[in-house]
Order: C-alpha cells, then structure tokens, then sequence
C-alpha cells in the first residue's frame, strides 16, 4: 500500500518509532467528569463491598487509587488533543485513532502526519454503512476500531456485526476488536451488558471462517485467556493482538507473564503495541516505557512490538524506516 495514499511522508525518519494500535479519541468526559485518576499501574485491584454504592466504589478506583504513581485525566477537550498529539511527536508515535468520525477530523487537522483515522463502533448508535465506505474513500477512515460491543453484552457473532465485516473485508481495512478487561467492576457502574466471558477469543473462529480475507487483530491480547488467544492464533495465523491497557495499569508482573507466555508460544511477531489512551495523555508515555522495561527481551524483540508488527499488520511503514524487502 502506497504512502502517499495513507498521507504518510516516506521521508519521516527517526532511529526507533512507534505505532500505537490502541488510540482513543474520545471527549475528556467520555468516562465521568474530569480529573479522572489511574494507577499506573495498580498494586491490587481493589474490593468491592455489595452494600457499597456504586461512588464510592468508583472512587477508590479512578478518583483516589492507592497507588504510588497516578495519571490524572486532561481537564477539556481542547487539553486533551494538544498534549496527546506532543505526546505523540515527543516520542515519535504514529498512532492508530479510533472515535466518531467528527471528533477524529478534528485531531487529524492537528496532527494529519500521525493520526491514522479509525472509526470506533457499538451496536446502540451503529455507523452508517454509506457513511463509512464514502470516508474511506476520502482517506478518514483506515480501520475499522475499536469494535467495543461487549460493553453492551453483545458477542462478535451477532449478526448485526456482518454488514461491518462484509466491508471491512471488502475495502482491506483492519478490524480492531475489544475483547478482554473493562474497567474493573464497571458492570456495576457504567456498562450494565458487559460481561467478561464474551473477551473469549475462540468466539472469532466463525468470524473468521466466513471472511478469510479479514485482517483482526484483539485488542487487550484477549486478557486473561492466554490459552485461548494462543490456540486462537495457533489456528489463524493472520491474526494478531494489541497489548493496550494491560502493558500499563496492570501489575507488572502480571503483564510481563501475560507477555512472555505470548512470546513463548512463537507469536512475538504478531503482537502489536497499544496505549489504550482515553483521557490521559501521558498513558502513551508510560505505555512505551512499560514495553522497555519488560525483562529477557531483545531490542529485536521490542522493537517488533513497538514497530515493525504493526507495520506489516497495517502494510505501512510511516516512518519510512524498514528494509525496502519485507
């Protein structure tokens, strides 16, 4: 796939870029009235008492998390755009960024040489499918991501999700699928239909079978079913995963077994770096450091995550820094 189509200057260079997967752009309230606060990474995912009411638990999670090293939520929309786009130019990221078409038009005027436009999709205000062709066409939607019905208790088999397969299919874009950790508890206070069995990646083989053409990657790597994504990929060898979220608010330990098990098992080429920034801008940041610091990798091996699986999930190299034979 050409640069010049994707918008991409083929003369961008820099010794060590990133892709980021797993870029939301969403409005500074999309999770509850700013400051928002996270752990990065919490210790221990904290309890909930049943006679607790839903604040109070809310509060010891994204309000005031006991935790030694904590993220606090851009103020406003304008906020969170300017320091998400230095956060992508201070450390060279090229970022996949999925949101309502309008919201994205607007981050793309800002930084149109690092934003390479998604279109996010839940089932309860679906996207048009003449809309989503017509934006292809025009170059504002790239991928198809993230898919995120199961907030809504929704499984990636439901028939409503065929229109939008049959097209991603059709027009060779990426399709990014939630599957795995929401916000811990958030059945409780935000997403009644969210259920965790649907992060079950097996659910895909039908998805898979019908539209053999289909570039997936899971998003979150289908955490904490490792046995599963690993069959999953075994199965379906152009498959992929993102390790948004879990490289970051995840113990580490828990990450880094969660990582290396991947690895383990052959598939170091098929995992894809992600932020899951939402409202936090310097999630990017600790995302790429949480990648650097994971113990027993190479550089090769960092750099496959950070870069260069994305790059060949995609077909783009918009650093312009590959071996012209790929």
């Amino acid at each position: 796939m050409a640069l010049a189509r994707l918008g991409f200057s083929a003369s961008a260079q820099a010794r060590e870029p990133v892709i980021d997967m797993h870029l939301h752009i969403f409005a500074a309230d999309a999770l509850g009235p700013p400051p928002q606060t996270i752990c990065t990474p919490y210790r221990e995912w904290p309890g909930k008492d049943p006679a607790d009411g839903a604040d109070a638990y809310v509060g010891r999670v994204f309000r005031n998390p006991d935790c030694p090293r904590k993220l606090v939520s851009a103020r406003d929309d304008d906020d969170l755009r300017v320091r998400s786009i230095a956060m992508l130019r201070k450390h060279d990221v090229y970022a996949l960024g999925g949101g309502s078409p309008e919201r994205v038009a607007r981050w793309l005027q800002d930084a149109p040489d690092r934003i390479i436009p998604a279109v996010d999709l839940s089932l309860a205000n679906p996207p048009d499918i003449a809309r989503l062709r017509a934006l292809h066409k025009e170059g504002k939607v790239k991928a198809l991501a993230e898919i995120l019905v199961q907030y809504e208790g929704i499984a990636v088999t439901d028939p409503r999700l065929e229109p939008y397969f049959s097209l991603a299919e059709e027009l060779d874009i990426p399709v990014g699928i939630h599957m795995g950790p929401g916000p811990p508890g958030i059945t409780y206070f935000a997403a009644p239909g969210y259920r965790m069995a649907l992060t079950d990646p097996l659910q895909l083989e039908p998805v898979l079978v019908t539209h053999p053409r289909l570039r997936v990657f899971v998003m979150h790597a289908g955490w904490p079913m490792l046995e599963r994504t690993i069959a999953l990929m075994y199965a379906h060898p152009h498959v992929y995963v993102d390790i948004g979220v879990i490289d970051t608010v995840f113990p580490e330990a828990d990450f880094h077994r969660y990582l290396r098990g991947l690895i383990d098992a052959g598939f170091g080429k098929r995992i894809m770096f992600g932020s899951d920034q939402m409202v936090w801008p310097e999630l990017i940041e600790v995302a790429i450091e949480s990648v650097q610091r994971v113990p027993g990798l190479s550089p090769a091996q960092k750099r496959a995550i950070l870069y260069d699986n994305a790059a060949r999930f995609l077909r783009i190299d918009p650093a312009g820094v590959l071996p012209a034979a790929r």
